[in-house]
């Protein structure tokens, strides 16, 4: 039980970080994090011993959110006013750095799904391409190709002027 504790709990912060950025919602990822840990711990005799507990946690995490992301499509997404946080309401202010970070967000939001996790796991989640691919299920080249692609859009979505796409700015006199 220590030894796995010792495994999965480092793991936690990078987790919530890739749940939320597949989720985009705060408790939505939590929660996610949370039934994948359930699942990793209740399964834990099943994983294979030579291999990278990262990986697995990570691939658990991954079919869990687009198991929720398929049934969220079906169902229609659904907030009740008072449970929604004040920040849904708010819009951020538009300093250099919040037009910034939205382009990025929109862009990322533009990508495939496919090229949007493969570009999370590696670049923000610092996995190989085969903790990648291992994650994902799918071959070492796809997840190649899926990076590529997905970068090259990021640039081209990036290089086009944030502002001009995010807010008609106005001149006031």
């Amino acid at each position: 039980m220590n030894d796995m504790m010792l495994l999965i709990e480092p793991l936690i912060p990078p987790l919530r970080r890739y749940a939320r950025a597949l989720l985009r919602d705060r408790a939505a990822a939590d929660d996610l994090v949370q039934d994948c840990l359930e699942r990793a711990i209740g399964r834990w005799h099943q994983r294979r011993q030579d291999g990278d507990a990262r990986s697995w946690l990570f691939a658990i995490l991954h079919n869990l959110a687009i198991n929720r992301l398929r049934q969220a499509q079906r169902r229609g997404r659904h907030i009740a006013v008072e449970e929604a946080d004040e920040s849904v309401f708010a819009r951020q202010p538009t300093q250099e750095q919040g037009l910034r970070l939205d382009g990025l967000r929109a862009a990322l939001a533009e990508l495939p799904e496919e090229q949007r996790a493969v570009i999370l796991l590696v670049s923000v989640e610092d996995l190989t391409y085969a903790e990648a691919a291992r994650v994902l299920g799918v071959p070492i080249g796809t997840v190649m190709s899926r990076l590529a692609r997905g970068r090259e859009k990021l640039r081209r979505a990036l290089e086009e002027e944030p502002a001009a796409r995010e807010t008609k700015l106005r001149r006031v006199k």
